[in-house]
């Protein structure tokens, strides 16, 4: 089954599929060591990463295994980050959310403004019932955001990641479609930065 890349907006931010004209942005969110010190890959080294992640977009849309979108700032254009769905199994209706955001743009609840809207989709469009999502265990702002979005921390997942020789933890969290309140809407004041 193939996804449609939703097209959203939000008060201050659109969320739209990603194109070739992205690369260069991308490639500069996802090269920088600050940006990337909790991700769970390396920052990448060479541009062509860009255009590959780009057309992995379009694949798992095809495929139907999930949706990325780019998040531009409505005030200027300007990309600041993205946010996706992956792993989505309609049988378990369920699915992976994930968010990548320039450190610019931390600080201004945009994570949490972007994820909200994601969430609404994959509820309300794609009817999951269940989604999940990781974050390293020293990315405290990253759980702050999931838990403002109704997440609750589910377990820990020892020592599940070593890059670049080093070794961590994440967190596991999970979110049910019982649990959504689909009317409430995060304030963006006094929102935490989150790197994703």
């Amino acid at each position: 089954m193939t996804l449609s890349t939703p097209e959203l907006h939000t008060a201050r931010l659109r969320l739209r599929p990603f194109t070739d004209t992205d690369a260069a942005p991308l490639y500069a969110l996802h090269s920088n060591p600050h940006v990337l010190r909790y991700w769970d890959s390396p920052p990448w080294t060479e541009p062509a990463r860009a255009q590959r992640f780009v057309a992995a977009c379009r694949t798992i849309e095809e495929e139907g295994t999930g949706a990325r979108v780019a998040v531009d700032r409505a005030s200027d254009g300007a990309f600041i980050g993205w946010c996706g769905l992956t792993r989505w199994n309609p049988d378990f209706r369920s699915a992976s959310l994930g968010y990548v955001f320039d450190a610019a743009a931390w600080g201004h609840g945009y994570a949490t403004e972007t994820a909200h809207a994601v969430l609404r989709w994959a509820f309300d469009t794609l009817d999951l019932n269940r989604v999940q999502a990781e974050t390293d265990t020293r990315n405290l702002a990253s759980a702050r955001v999931l838990e403002k979005l109704g997440f609750v921390r589910e377990g820990t997942l020892r020592e599940d990641c070593v890059v670049n020789g080093d070794v961590s933890d994440s967190w596991v969290f999970g979110l049910l479609r019982r649990e959504w309140p689909p009317t409430a809407t995060p304030t963006a004041r006094n929102q935490s930065p989150s790197d994703g």
